[in-house]
């Protein structure tokens, strides 16, 4: 497995991410993570959809905690043609937890903690923390890859204006 060292850092030191760069063009990679109710959800299961994907190291962080929120709220305006995901490591029980207390309703939450294949397949699966980097990626109907941010400070928020363009040229 591809490792990408310093692409990322945590208060300023460098991590390693493991799994191949995803890049704008290409086909957005497939991915098994599980749901909520612990179901299975793939990608590939959404068809005919512009998707937002939000990798998050967890979502009882303040960091994370912020941008889901914000992606909640953003979700509502985007249409019933945009799905906004977010994926961590947190087990689905957290998940439901926390989304029932933030009031969560529009971004639908999937852990990636029995395989971490989301976070290879899209390359950021930190090998340190075996965490996700905090990143944006924008796919559309098709299921190409039309936008991603890795952010480079795990603590940082996205960019994100670049994503709600990213979305609007889509639409």
């Amino acid at each position: 497995m591809a490792e990408r060292p310093g692409i990322i850092t945590m208060k300023g030191h460098p991590l390693t991410l493991v799994g191949q760069e995803a890049r704008v063009g290409d086909p957005a990679p497939d991915f098994e993570v599980i749901a909520n109710d612990l179901s299975p959800f793939k990608l590939s299961s959404l068809k005919d959809k512009v998707v937002i994907i939000c990798s998050v190291p967890s979502l009882d962080t303040p960091t994370c905690d912020i941008e889901t929120r914000w992606f909640n709220e953003e979700a509502a305006k985007l249409g019933p043609d945009v799905l906004v995901l977010t994926i961590s490591m947190d087990l689905p029980f957290a998940q439901k937890r926390w989304c029932g207390a933030a009031g969560v309703e529009r971004v639908t939450t999937y852990s990636d903690h029995r395989d971490a294949a989301f976070g290879q397949a899209y390359g950021v699966l930190i090998k340190e923390l075996r965490l996700l980097a905090r990143a944006v990626f924008v796919v559309d109907k098709a299921g190409a890859l039309r936008y991603v941010q890795v952010v480079k400070e795990l603590a940082n928020e996205p960019n994100y204006d670049e994503v709600l363009t990213a979305v609007a040229q889509l639409k």
